[in-house]
């Protein structure tokens, strides 16, 4: 079976614990104004128009961005990593893009990496059928979990989708006890005012959940800027500021105290 990969990350320490590989997989049903990574949107592999400006010049060319990967593939360059990943307790992370889009591909891949003895993490913006993410959760050992906004029209107005699939398979992935971090993205004029946060803490520790390992704090940032420029997509973001290292400590302290771990970045 054949899946749809936009980039290979090596060395991620970013994705989950220790020293990690992580596959972007192509396709999300999500469109987030602030999307850091708008080449995987697309679900099959797409030729994008490249444009480099040298002072006053451009240059032009165009890029094919994913291409196919069978699951030997993974396991291929998962082996070349396995001493470093072994060492700092790390893994393999699958993200995206959305990885639940390409779910028969991630789940036969996830069961080989498991066969073979490495730890399986997916990064997920929580939007699939209740179903898929109850047959997978046995194949994975840790979920990195977006929660954006608890307000559906909000969330769809700035994502394009609703969030009640969202919620409740956030849900599932608690009871099941498996391992899990959340990761709240702060984006000015979308989620970052103290009432919404404060009902986002409230939801989040509603019920206390051994499970909940972390809460990761994701400041919007212009770095992802540079690809839009990139590949010559136009941005909805360009007059949204980043939130302050002030505020982000503010929205840490609203978060802390209830016994989990709460970081600023990833």
């Amino acid at each position: 079976m054949n899946g749809i990969i936009f980039s290979v990350k090596r060395y991620a320490i970013h994705d989950g614990p220790g020293i990690r590989v992580t596959f972007f997989m192509k396709g999300c049903p999500l469109s987030c104004r602030w999307c850091h990574n708008p080449e995987g949107i697309s679900p099959v592999p797409s030729i994008v128009e490249q444009v480099d400006r040298i002072g006053i010049r451009e240059f032009r060319k165009n890029e094919t961005v994913g291409k196919s990967y069978e699951t030997k593939d993974i396991l291929a360059i998962l082996e070349k990593e396995r001493i470093f990943m072994n060492q700092s307790k790390g893994g393999v992370t699958f993200s995206g893009g959305e990885p639940m889009m390409q779910f028969d591909f991630l789940m036969e891949t996830l069961q080989a990496c498991k066969e073979n003895g490495f730890h399986t993490t997916i990064d997920t913006s929580g939007y699939s059928t209740p179903g898929n993410f109850s047959n997978i959760i046995p194949r994975t050992d840790l979920f990195l979990f977006d929660i954006k906004h608890l307000d559906s029209l909000k969330h769809k107005e700035f994502t394009g989708v609703p969030n009640e699939i969202i919620l409740n398979n956030y849900h599932i992935i608690v009871e099941s006890e498996t391992d899990l971090m959340v990761r709240i993205p702060i984006v000015p004029g979308f989620n970052d005012d103290s009432d919404h946060l404060s009902r986002l803490r409230d939801f989040i520790f509603g019920k206390k959940h051994d499970n909940l390992k972390m809460i990761n704090l994701l400041p919007y940032h212009k770095i992802g800027s540079s690809k839009y420029k990139k590949f010559n997509i136009s941005s909805k973001m360009e007059n949204v500021e980043q939130p302050s290292a002030q505020r982000m400590n503010e929205i840490k302290e609203l978060f802390a105290g209830a016994g989990v771990r709460v970081k600023i970045g990833g």
